[in-house]
């Protein structure tokens, strides 16, 4: 996956060096606010043995208070209105969040454990700018590819099941069957798509598109639009909906499969040959978090390994901090970092937000703000 530089993406967000503006910890506030993903900080209520919430608050009196997203323009827009003091964003998010001038730098002498944090994680360029740590790693994985086993009697091989009209196994049309993220992002999805398929674009990464590119993209989601039953952006309505209202295949998170194969659902999951686009998020903190007392806290809490092992065990991800994969202090272990994915980090084109200058040239590129106003087009408010 080729990235921009820090220093380029400095003097492309107009953000220079700054200093962070917590020196020293104080008293706790009694409370922290957290924009999350959902699944991503559970206190057993879900599932009683996950819970790396309830200790925390009896150790520091910081009440935690979560606020689940389910999309990162969402998690923009909280941070925008402000009041909340963290959010766990991803790459489609935290530069945005760093050019709006959102969140603030990180003191990461603030934070004990940072040294065991994933030496690919810890200066990644969707939270850090010119050198300046904007956020503390969290979490980070693929988007795989969801199945019903009972319409699949083999893994699908290719994410053409959702992009291209056909006949699945049981002998049905997968039209009205399918499903695609309701997020502007999910044009990388079909970049990566063509990249594989249509190499004569020229499409090297899937979030730096020219025109032309672009305009594929574009014309394989006005494509796809045909046979998609619902644009998920919520996962228990997606899980729902693969239980309840017939759809056999779409784009997820490991989460949603593992709540439904827990549930004893004919579902599994899968990284086809094309490949996948995938998350890497980062606790990032408001620029004016009201508790940035508890924030430190529960940045430092979030790294310990039992919480990432956990969490890695119920998400279906890869912890930020390698030694929870092998020290037994949770539920994880080696080989269910293996079956996660650890060592494919470099096969996943991780979340960033699309600017128009890039590697293609200065201006080369489709921004952002285009991918939101044409992806509502494309799905046509459904």
């Amino acid at each position: 996956m080729k990235l921009m530089g820090t220093t380029a993406l400095s003097v492309l967000l107009a953000v220079g060096p700054v200093a962070a503006q917590m020196t020293a910890l104080g008293e706790p506030e009694g409370q922290v606010n957290i924009v999350a993903w959902a699944g991503y900080i559970e206190r057993g209520e879900t599932v009683k043995e996950f819970d790396w919430v309830t200790k925390f608050e009896e150790s520091t009196g910081c009440k935690v208070n979560v606020k689940t997203a389910n999309t990162s323009d969402e998690m923009v827009a909280l941070m925008n209105e402000g009041g909340f003091d963290l959010v766990t964003a991803s790459g489609d998010a935290s530069l945005r969040l760093i050019a709006g001038k959102r969140v603030q730098p990180i003191n990461i002498d603030l934070v004990p454990s940072w040294n065991a944090v994933d030496d690919r994680l810890k200066d990644a360029p969707w939270h850090t700018v010119d050198g300046v740590h904007y956020g503390v790693p969290y979490m980070w994985g693929p988007n795989v590819l969801m199945y019903n086993t009972n319409v699949f009697k083999e893994p699908p091989t290719s994410w053409n099941v959702v992009f291209e009209e056909m006949t699945l196994g049981d002998g049905q049309s997968n039209k009205g069957r399918v499903q695609a993220y309701d997020g502007p992002i999910h044009i990388a999805d079909a970049a990566q798509y063509l990249m594989f398929h249509k190499p004569e674009l020229g499409i090297t990464s899937p979030y730096e598109l020219n025109e032309d590119q672009y305009k594929a993209a574009l014309d394989l989601l006005r494509q796809q639009r045909e046979l998609v039953s619902r644009y998920w952006h919520d996962a228990f309505i997606q899980m729902d909906d693969f239980k309840n209202e017939g759809v056999v295949a779409s784009g997820t998170w490991p989460f949603q499969v593992n709540l439904l194969k827990s549930e004893g659902q004919p579902v599994a999951s899968v990284i086809p040959q094309e490949g996948a686009t995938g998350w890497a998020d980062t606790s990032m903190m408001h620029v004016d978090a009201p508790n940035p007392n508890c924030s430190y806290l529960w940045m430092e809490h979030s790294l310990s390994s039992n919480l990432q092992s956990d969490l890695a065990v119920w998400f279906g991800a890869n912890p930020a901090v390698p030694a929870a994969c092998t020290d037994g202090r949770g539920m994880l272990t080696p080989e269910g970092c293996t079956t996660n994915g650890f060592d494919d980090f470099e096969k996943i084109r991780f979340w960033t937000t699309p600017t128009a200058n890039c590697s293609q040239g200065e201006g080369a590129c489709v921004p952002y703000y285009r991918w939101v106003s044409d992806y509502i087009g494309v799905i046509g408010g459904r």
